[in-house]
Parts: structure tokens; sequence; C-alpha cells
């Protein structure tokens, strides 16, 4: 006692400790003369084979046991986990080693469990050390149980409770068991900002996927918090501050309140808003590889601006992409302020640094298990052996993508090891399936029930060729087609196309008369890309149509068969121009998509004709959320010595030219009142673009505001009375059964006789 009050409570500690340490191998080691091991038995394994016992042990026969190996020999088997006990004995000159093992998991099972898949809980455990077939650890079971209360946790349930049963089973094995309560999901009642007073809380407010909930909360789940989203969120809040010039701003603190009872949710930002700054100046320094009259374009930060983070950020990143397609790989561009608060300004040196110019050693391309190497490599544009560019690579990606082979593209850039001045180029993909069989059904206003199948593989073999075999019917078209496209032709990247397909067209659902037409044909065409953006299509086709009438079809469509008969031949030449600078072809919100077309029927056919059409689409973006839509459509046909075929007019009304009107039934009219369609055509629409209420973050639904022209030309007994107009609202929801548009629309300028349509819709996808 005298030793242990000299002693230092540290020291007290320790020695207490080794006493314990000592007594716990005394109970496994018992003293006894070292001698050289003639024999090593194992004792007590179930499931644990003996060559893993040996494998562990630091001895073998042969070697000399002395009290210090004996001991090393427990620790190590105890270090493995398997055992719950383990102890050394001695007989004569054999080692005994006597283990308990750890019962092994048989089986785990869950009750009450709704919020989550068995399996994806099962496999989340398996990442914490909890499986099945794995030894049974009380420590691992407690992290288990924490790791699934966090994952209720993030999904808003803070009342949950789960309760583990651990069941004792034959050939020393336990059964796991889950009882979870899962409780009712914490909803966000409240998001406060305090120290705004340059914006209003409910304009900060929109910055945030969090929300205090509303009518489609129940869909989106935005009011349900998650630490996650949150972080984001202040992310977000930053940005919105700094893109406004408040360079000081700066998040103070963030509480997260919750009810006792579990329920509601309480979130407290607290912020220091800062002074507005102005940029004075942004000055270029370091070496400037690229002249600095190049480089002053890239920098979208002037003078007299008010200060934007995006926009700094922007610029400096140009600046390394700019330097990037020079070679220079591995170019450093930063931005250092220079801050004068009295002033309220503030202004910038961009230092660059270029680094070494690179060259690309070798391009690589791994994971295409089906498509071949020639299909990825032709669509590269960087080159082995040339400079690095940036742009290119970029370029690479982006043609591979268009590609949609792939489920994921990723391009690496590692430097060549010993050579400074070498990188590779590194792509990898992940293949996807690219054949599809559809079977699917669709309904519009215009063609009623339409059913549909298809067959399509757009990579067969690996080929990068398209081949597509569809059927559609409706009560209006009936499609039967069979395509096939190459897209590399030429190794210049021309591609050839043939088409083959039947249609049989019922003119009185659509308000053209009471006729049918039967048509068959097939055609060539070939692509050549001009430029990234650019492409011209020719074709050449021939056409045999059938006309059906009924028992009281229009005057003019008549006459037109009993002068120039019933079956119609023409030979179609197409040229056609593209050009697609949109951001995306599902959910646009900046770009254009641009196509002008010439048609001409040549001599051979039963009537020769020409058609031109002139489509514009442009997008804006107006803010983060809204853009506007202008869309002009312009179209013009003669017959040639023969009146042009009524297949080859332009019609008007419905979703797509005119909405509010009833489907093609605007323009001349014949003394039947049967639409005669046009030889010209010009309408425009004019839309505002805006998120749905409540579904702002999903990118498949939007709605619209609009306005519509447009004016068919033609002679007839009936002109048509000029342009019609209509204005109205749209929903475009891309479902997971295919796009689906609807709109509401009021003719502002109804003439008499004009058929209405106020609500129309499509929904699938028709031929």
């Amino acid at each position: 006692m005298l030793l242990l009050r000299l002693l230092r409570p540290a020291a007290v500690l320790a020695f207490v400790a080794a006493i314990v340490l000592v007594s716990a191998y005394s109970r496994h080691a018992y003293a006894f003369e070292p001698f050289v091991i003639r024999d090593i038995r194992v004792e007590g394994i179930q499931r644990t084979e003996a060559g893993t016992v040996f494998g562990y042990l630091p001895v073998k026969v042969g070697d000399r046991l002395t009290e210090d190996r004996a001991a090393e020999s427990i620790k190590a088997l105890f270090a493995t986990g398997f055992f719950k006990d383990v102890r050394i004995e001695v007989e004569g000159d054999v080692m005994i080693v006597a283990i308990e093992e750890r019962p092994a998991i048989a089986q785990i099972d869950f009750t009450g469990l709704k919020a989550f898949e068995q399996a994806a809980v099962k496999k989340s455990l398996r990442e914490s050390g909890l499986a099945e077939g794995r030894i049974f650890d009380r420590s691992v079971l407690d992290r288990a149980e924490q790791e699934l209360k966090r994952q209720y946790l993030s999904k808003g349930l803070y009342g949950m409770t789960v309760k583990t049963t651990v069941t004792p089973l034959d050939r020393n094995r336990v059964g796991l068991n889950f009882a979870v309560t899962e409780g009712d999901i914490a909803k966000i009642r409240k998001i406060n900002i305090v120290g705004a007073s340059a914006f209003r809380e409910s304009v900060l407010l929109e910055e945030f996927a969090l929300a205090e909930g509303g009518w489609f909360s129940w869909y989106t789940k935005d009011n349900q918090y998650s630490k996650q989203k949150l972080t984001a969120d202040l992310e977000n809040l930053r940005s919105f501050y700094l893109n406004r010039g408040y360079l000081e701003f700066a998040v103070e603190s963030t509480q997260v309140s919750i009810t006792p009872d579990k329920r509601d949710i309480y979130i407290t930002v607290s912020i220091r808003e800062g002074p507005k700054f102005t940029v004075t100046d942004v000055k270029l320094a370091g070496e400037l590889v690229v002249s600095e009259a190049q480089l002053r374009p890239l920098i979208e930060l002037k003078p007299g601006d008010v200060f934007n983070g995006q926009k700094l950020t922007s610029s400096t990143k140009k600046i390394q992409e700019r330097l990037g397609n020079e070679g220079y790989a591995f170019a450093n561009a930063n931005a250092a302020p220079e801050i004068d608060r009295e002033k309220q300004s503030v202004a910038f040196t961009i230092y660059i640094d270029p680094g070494r110019r690179v060259y690309v050693r070798r391009v690589n391309v791994a994971g295409n298990t089906r498509t071949r190497d020639e299909v990825i490599r032709r669509e590269l544009r960087q080159l082995e052996g040339s400079y690095y560019d940036g742009e290119k690579i970029n370029e690479s990606k982006k043609r591979l993508d268009r590609l949609d082979y792939f489920r994921e593209t990723e391009i690496e850039t590692p430097a060549v090891a010993g050579t400074p001045d070498q990188v590779d180029v590194n792509i990898k993909v992940q293949e996807k399936p690219t054949g599809q069989l559809l079977l699917g059904a669709g309904f519009s206003s215009a063609d009623k029930l339409v059913l549909s199948t298809s067959v399509a593989q757009a990579n067969i073999f690996g080929s990068g060729n398209y081949v597509a075999a569809s059927i559609s019917t409706g009560r209006t078209n009936k499609v039967y087609s069979i395509s096939h496209n190459n897209p590399y032709f030429t190794i210049d990247g021309v591609s050839r196309g043939f088409d083959l397909y039947h249609r049989d067209f019922n003119a009185a659902n659509v308000n053209l008369g009471d006729y049918r037409t039967s048509s068959t044909g097939g055609g060539v065409r070939f692509g050549y890309p001009y430029t990234a953006k650019d492409t011209f299509v020719f074709g050449l086709a021939a056409d045999v149509t059938n006309y059906s009438l009924g028992a009281l079809p229009p005057t003019r469509l008549l006459n037109y068969v009993t002068t120039y008969g019933a079956n119609i031949t023409t030979i179609p030449l197409t040229v056609s121009w593209f050009r697609d600078t949109r951001d995306s072809a599902i959910y646009t919100r900046n770009g254009r998509l641009q196509n002008a077309g010439t048609e001409f029927g040549l001599p051979g056919g039963t009537v020769q004709y020409w058609r031109l059409t002139y489509t514009d689409r442009w997008y804006y973006p107006l803010g983060r959320l809204y853009s506007l839509y202008l869309r002009g459509d312009v179209g013009m046909a003669r017959g040639i010595n023969k009146p042009l075929p009524f297949n080859k007019r332009f019609y008007a009304g419905g979703i797509g030219t005119v909405r509010g009107f009833d489907t093609n039934s605007l323009g001349p009219r014949d003394t039947d009142d049967s639409i005669l369609g046009g030889e010209k055509r010009v309408t425009g629409t004019a839309e505002f673009l805006f998120p749905f209420p409540g579904l702002t973050k999903d990118r498949s639904v939007r709605l619209a505001t609009f306005l519509d022209a447009g004016r068919l030309y033609g002679s007839g007994p009936t002109t048509g009375g000029g342009f019609r107009y209509s204005a109205g609202l749209g929903l475009d929801w891309q479902s997971p059964f295919g796009p689906l548009r609807i709109s509401w629309a009021l003719p502002l300028n109804r003439q008499p006789g004009d058929r209405v349509q106020r609500l129309q819709f499509t929904a699938g996808t028709a031929f």
C-alpha cells in the first residue's frame, strides 16, 4: 500500500493494468519448462479447420516453446476474432491449443421494415461487418444497429426504435432479428434565416432544396430533413450572395431542433451579409504563354461590375481550358483579391502558371466488352502523338455520350511516369443494353388509341449500326416500317440509311374528308456532318399511294382521282440541313434547333412537285428556372404540270401548329366544307416555360403559357380568312410511359365555321 501511495495516479493505473494483464494470461498459459515442440494438437474446434489455427500460430513443430511464445500464440489467435476463449496447455512435449469458437451468424431477419428494401439494408450491414456466414461479434452488432438508425434518420424517421434479438442455434450458430418500429416521418415545420436584410427571406428560401412543405411534398419529399441537403442548401445560399457582390458573406451558425414528439423540425440559419463590393480592376500576371489579347475576352468580370463569384470562377476555368487547348494540360489560373473595405471595392489579379506543354503518348480504351474498338475511336478528336487539347478531349467525351451505347464514360489524362511532357488518354466506358423491345400504347385527341410494338438495336453486333422494325396501329394511322442506318458508311463520318414502310391513313378522323390512303415506299439517305453542329441529309425514295374514296369524299379529291387516277407514284428527292446547339434534347433551356428542307418529285413518277420547309426553334434562359421558347415554321409547295398531291399539302390546327382549333381544321375548304389544305403555311409560337409548382427540381415536367399564330394559303371556295391566334396553358411531361403533352387554349379571333377544340393532348409515341 505504501508503494501505491508513492506512485502518481497514472502510474497506479498502469501498475493495476499490468497486474490484470498478467492475471489474464495466467489463466491460459501455465508455468512450464521450455521445450522443443514434437506435436501440436487443437481441441474444441467445430467449424474452424485445424489448418486455419495452425496458420495463425506463430510457432510450429520443431520450435522451442517458452512462456513468452505461448502468450504470443494466445494473442495471435485472439486477434483473429474467431474465438471467445483460447488456452495453451502442455502434455509432455506436445502443445495443446484449446479454443472456444465464437458463434457464426446463420441468418438475419427483419420485422417492421418498410422504408427500405431488406436487400439494401443487408448490404449496408455487410459493409459494417455484419453478414450471414460471418463470426458474431457483439460490438459489430452495436455498430450495425447504429448504422440502421443512421439510415432511418436520413429519411427523417427520428422516432424509430430497433430491438435486436440474438437466438442461439445448433452447431454454434446464432440467428439475428431486428425488430423495427419506424414511427412517423418528421417534417420541416419552419426554416428561418436570421440576419438577412438585402433580400427577402422568401427569395433566399427559393435556393433551398429543403422546404416547409406544399401541395406536392408527398411526391417531392422536400419537407423531409437531410443533413446532406442542408449542407448543399447552405452552399447554394453562399453562391447566391457571392454572385450578387457580397464577397464577405458567411454562414455564422446553423441550428436544427426537433420537437419532443419527434414530428416537427425547425431550422434556423444565422448569416452575416457584409457589404456589397464593386470590381475596380482585373489584371493578368504570371507566364502568359497565350497573349493577353486572347485571354482578356475570356474574363467575364469587368471593372465597374458588381462582384460575381460565378463569373470569376468561370473566367479562371476558361483561361485554364484555353491553355489546355494549347497543350498545357496542367495549367493553373488563380485569382487573388485586393479588398478595399472603405470604398467597398475589390481588384483581382489572376496569376497564370501554364506548367509544361505536354503531348498525348497513347489513347487507351477499356470497358467495351461488346462495342468494337473502332466504333469508339472514330468518335475521338484527340489523336495520339499530337499536343494535348482539352477542347478536343471534351468534344470526344460528348460524342461518345451522344452514341447512347454506354451507361458511363470516363476520360482520364494521367502523366506518363518518368516523362514530364507526356500524358496518356485513358477512356473507360461501361456498356449498357442498346436493344429495345417495346410494346406500347398511346392516346391523343386526334388519333385516339394507338397500339405500337417495335424492336430496335442501336449497336447491332457492336458495329454502331442501327436496325429497327416497328408496327403502329391507330384509328388514323397504321404504320409498318423497317429502318437501317450506318453512321460511318465512309471513314469521314458520312452516314447511309435505308427505310421501307407501309402506311394506311384514314383522313376522316382528322377532319380531312371521307377517304383513305394506302402508301408503300422506301428510300435511301446519306448524312454528311459538315461541322460538329451542322449536318446535311440527302435522300431518294419511291412512294406508291392508293386513294380509296368513301361515300362522301371531298369534291376536289374526287375530281383529282377522276383525272389522274387513284394510284399516284412519286419519286421524292430530299435535301435537308440540321443545326443543333441545344443544351439538352429533353429539358431544353438554351440553344437553337434549325431545320431547312427541300423535296422534289422527280420525273418518272405520276406527278412532279417541289416542297420547301424551314423550322427554327429557339430557347433563351430567363434566370435559373424560366425560359423563353420561340418557334417559327414556314412552308411552300407547288405541283408541276399537275395539281399538288393531297398528301403533300400543308395543314394547320391542333398541337404543333395552332392549339385551340381542331386538328387540321384551318385553311381553305371546298364547297362541301371538307378541308383542302394549303400550298403555303406560316405558323409561330411564343412560350414562357416555368417549373410545375412544387416540382421545381423535377426536370421531367414543366408548364408553359403560350401564344400561337398560323395561317394556310391556298385556293378554294373558302380561303380560310387569314391568320388565327390562340393563347393558353400547356404541360409537357416526360413520363415513364412516354412523353405527355396537354394544352388548354382559347382561340382569340375565332371566325364563323371554325372548329374549336380547347383541350388537346397527346400521350405515348406515335409514328
